[in-house]
């Protein structure tokens, strides 16, 4: 990539989740901003449903956010559960791109995941099978694991990296798992060596511990 072209990662707070008494966490999207186009990982939630009424979420959608929801290119849903996909009826007509297993599992699978938001009306997906390259520098990569069909975003050549950046949905939920991974998508991410993993429900980027 020539000097000058930068690419940069921003997360974007669409909500909250009660997991357990008295503790949060954080739903994060993440858009990638490239030169050759715009890439928004996930899209989380964007109203209330009895089905997720046990985890109290507090919503921040991504319609209240300072972003130009039509300058999204391409969207890429690390997996189906309902609070990724969420959003995903903003973006109809726009390419969303998700593991051909993880659209069959979330379409046939009892309780996998609220299938009305998966098929929301005009969104269009585009069935991965393994990695591709959607544009230089931006990979997607099988990592399953949270579910078999769980895919991970791998960009080079982030503003200020000096590494690879994962953005990895739940493959991990939280750093510990990245620090003793246990999945083949886990193991995946750090074979890369990556300067930073962003994760969908942790403020902070997950960094690999430094040398001694």
């Amino acid at each position: 990539m020539s000097a000058g072209r930068r690419i940069t990662i921003t997360p974007l707070l669409v909500g909250d989740l009660l997991v357990a008494e008295d503790t949060r966490l954080p739903i994060l999207v993440h858009l990638i901003d490239h030169p050759d186009g715009r890439v928004l990982v996930d899209t989380g939630v964007t109203e209330p449903h009895p089905a997720l009424a046990d985890m109290d979420p507090r919503l921040h959608p991504l319609g209240e956010h300072d972003l130009d929801l039509a300058s999204i290119d391409l969207v890429v849903n690390t997996h189906l559960h309902a609070d990724h996909c969420g959003g995903n009826h903003l973006f109809a007509g726009t390419p969303v791109l998700v593991q051909r297993t993880e659209l069959a599992d979330a379409s046939e699978q009892e309780g996998y995941t609220l299938r009305e938001w998966v098929h929301a009306p005009g969104v269009e997906y585009v069935p991965v099978d393994g990695d591709r390259e959607v544009l230089p520098g931006v990979r997607l990569l099988a990592a399953p694991g949270h579910t078999r069909g769980s895919q991970v975003v791998v960009v080079d050549a982030v503003d200020g990296e000096d590494g690879p950046v994962v953005i990895a949905g739940d493959t991990a939920v939280w750093g510990g798992e990245l620090d003793e991974p246990t999945t083949e998508g886990q193991r995946r991410i750090r074979s890369l060596q990556p300067a930073a993993v962003w994760l969908a429900h942790a403020a902070d980027p997950w960094r690999p511990p430094r040398s001694a």
